[in-house]
């Protein structure tokens, strides 16, 4: 009797659908000028009304969720399924922004993301000769 091939010989990266990191499918790069934060972030292979962006308590998040067609998958007898189905999120901190004015845009599958700091009022005081 021939022994079989242990299960992490030779297949181990081929097949291994366990190594889904749901952030590497989020990349982004934050960058900020005077007035704002800027974000944009790769969310390849979704559309705009899977994605949602919220912010709450300093907190911005940024979801998708696609959900699979569990009817083809009957039909089809898959070998390897490496197309991602299911939420993958990404967080981020900020603190003095202004939230009421978070703009988003969504084209070719990257979301830009504007991000207003709230305008921080100076007093002078004047000195009187």
């Amino acid at each position: 009797m021939l022994n079989p091939i242990p299960r992490g010989f030779y297949l181990d990266d081929i097949f291994d659908d366990n190594k889904i990191n749901t952030s590497d499918q989020m990349k982004c790069d934050i960058y900020k000028d005077k007035d704002a934060y800027y974000i944009e972030i790769d969310i390849p292979g979704y559309n705009k009304n899977e994605i949602k962006v919220e912010y709450s308590e300093n907190l911005l998040t940024i979801s998708a969720e696609k959900r699979s067609e569990e009817h083809n998958i009957e039909n089809k007898k898959y070998i390897k399924r490496e197309r991602f189905h299911g939420k993958i999120t990404r967080q981020f901190s900020f603190t003095n922004i202004d939230e009421d004015h978070i703009e988003a845009k969504f084209e070719n599958g990257t979301l830009l993301l504007t991000i207003p700091m709230k305008r921080i009022e100076t007093r002078k005081n004047i000195f009187i000769n």
